[in-house]
């Protein structure tokens, strides 16, 4: 199906700029910041409206593609539309996220820094489980043991994430965070890949 495979280049387009701009405004904040020991959130409020910003409104529009081309084969099982609606729930939290900023480092924490929080937390838990949900799904089946294989890191790493975010003082939450971050997208663009991957009907006869 052509406009499946274009949703797949769509996601995966979206999914690079994303990742550009994230390193872009790494680079341009102050030498102060510490990326192994704050979030990408911590760097997103110090340059508020910049391209860090920009780069989470753009992978959750690049969700939303990947989300329209998994919608597209019908009928679909429960699991299916399970998935569905936990990726939607990853979009949403991203662009909540996006809007609303957390605190600056070292600050008390204010209604709106709870808010993007918790946007966050249902973003994180919501892509590795939607991603298990899609390796079940017949037209990805040539992915699944990769997308396994994600989830199971993704959902590794949001434990220490969480584990260095209370008990264990924030330390390196920078890092778990990122790398959590990377194997999420990972998820994405591995489904993106086999969407890319659709023949057209005239070229699958």
């Amino acid at each position: 199906m052509s406009g499946t495979r274009n949703t797949g280049l769509l996601a995966l387009g979206g999914i690079a700029l994303a990742a550009l701009l994230t390193v872009i405004g790494h680079l341009e904040v102050n030498d102060d910041l510490n990326p192994w020991a704050l979030t990408i959130s911590d760097f997103a409020v110090s340059d508020r409206g910049g391209v860090i910003d920009v780069a989470m409104v753009v992978l959750a529009l690049a969700s939303l593609a990947l989300l329209y081309g998994l919608r597209r084969p019908a009928p679909r099982a429960r699991t299916a539309r399970t998935a569905e609606l936990l990726l939607g729930a990853w979009a949403a939290g991203l662009l909540l996220a996006a809007v609303v900023p957390t605190n600056e480092p070292g600050t008390a924490m204010t209604t709106s820094a709870y808010l993007h929080r918790y946007a966050s937390v249902v973003a994180f838990l919501a892509l590795p489980v939607g991603g298990w949900l899609l390796a079940r799904r017949p037209d990805l089946a040539g992915a699944a043991r990769t997308l396994r294989t994600l989830t199971l890191l993704s959902l590794a790493l949001a434990a220490a994430m969480v584990w260095s975010a209370y008990p264990g003082g924030r330390v390196l939450i920078g890092l778990a965070e990122r790398l959590l971050i990377l194997t999420e997208v990972a998820v994405l663009a591995t489904v993106a890949v086999i969407q890319t991957r659709r023949l057209t009907p005239a070229r699958a006869a």
